[in-house]
C-alpha cells in the first residue's frame, strides 16, 4: 500500500507557531500551521470559490492588487491564473512561511512583490491604491485583534481605488463563529456594501466602495 500522506519538512515559527509541509494524493502539497491549514490543500478550493466569485463583478477591473498576509501564496497563484497581467504586493509577517511557500508551493518573487513585515506597519507606510486587496492575517488559527479595530479598518480602506473592494477571510466554525460574525457586523459601519460569502468552513466578507 503506498502512502497515502508524507510529511515533507517541519518548522517551528516565532509567528505560527509548528509549520507542517504535507504531500498528499488528494490535496496535493500544502502547510499546516499549528494544525490547521493555511496554505496549498483545501486552501486552493476555498480561494478558487472566492476569486470565481469576484470574476463575476461588472465593476471590479484588476490591476494592482494587495494581499495581506500572503501566507505560502496561495490566493496570488489563483488570482494570477484569472488575470495574468495582474501586478500583485503580497506582505506576510513570518519569513519562514514565506521561504515554505518557494520551496514548495512554487511562490515567486518574479510573479510578486514580496515584503516581509507586519501588515499595519507596512499600510502606515504605503501610498499606493489598489483594485483588490485581501486581508488573510491569520498567525495559526488566531486573527490578531489589531486588525479587526477601526485604525486598520480604516487605513485598509483608504487604500482602495474606486470601485474596489476587500476581501477579509475569516474562519467559520465552532468556537470561531461568534467572533466572526460579530466581525462581519462591524465592517458595515465602514464599508457602504458588505456582501457574505460562504465557502467550505470560512466565511468571506466581500467589502466595495
Amino acid at each position: 500500500m503506498p502512502i497515502l500522506t508524507k510529511i515533507l519538512e517541519e518548522r517551528e515559527s516565532k509567528y505560527n507557531g509548528h509549520l507542517v509541509v504535507f504531500k498528499s494524493l488528494g490535496f496535493g502539497t500544502y502547510i499546516q500551521a499549528s494544525g490547521l491549514t493555511q496554505s496549498g490543500g483545501i486552501v486552493n478550493d476555498i480561494w478558487r470559490e472566492t476569486i470565481k466569485k469576484l470574476k463575476k463583478s461588472k465593476t471590479l477591473k484588476l490591476e494592482n492588487v494587495l494581499i495581506l498576509g500572503l501566507g505560502g501564496g496561495t490566493v496570488a497563484s489563483i488570482i494570477k491564473k484569472n488575470w495574468s497581467k495582474v501586478k500583485i504586493t503580497g506582505i506576510d509577517i513570518d519569513p519562514i512561511m514565506i521561504e515554505l511557500g518557494k520551496k514548495y508551493l512554487e511562490l515567486s518573487p518574479d510573479d510578486i512583490e514580496i515584503k516581509v513585515g507586519d501588515a499595519l506597519k507596512e499600510l502606515k507606510r504605503m501610498t499606493k491604491n489598489y483594485n483588490l486587496v485581501i486581508v488573510d492575517l491569520y498567525n495559526g488559527d488566531k486573527f490578531p485583534e489589531q486588525f479587526e479595530n477601526e485604525e486598520f479598518l480604516k487605513i485598509v480602506k483608504s487604500h482602495l481605488t474606486d470601485g474596489g473592494m476587500v476581501v477579509f477571510n475569516r474562519l467559520y466554525f465552532g468556537d470561531k463563529r461568534p467572533q466572526t460574525v460579530k466581525f462581519g457586523n462591524k465592517l458595515k459601519d465602514f464599508f457602504p456594501r458588505v456582501e457574505w460569502f460562504y465557502p467550505e468552513a470560512n466565511l468571506m466578507f466581500l467589502c466595495s466602495v
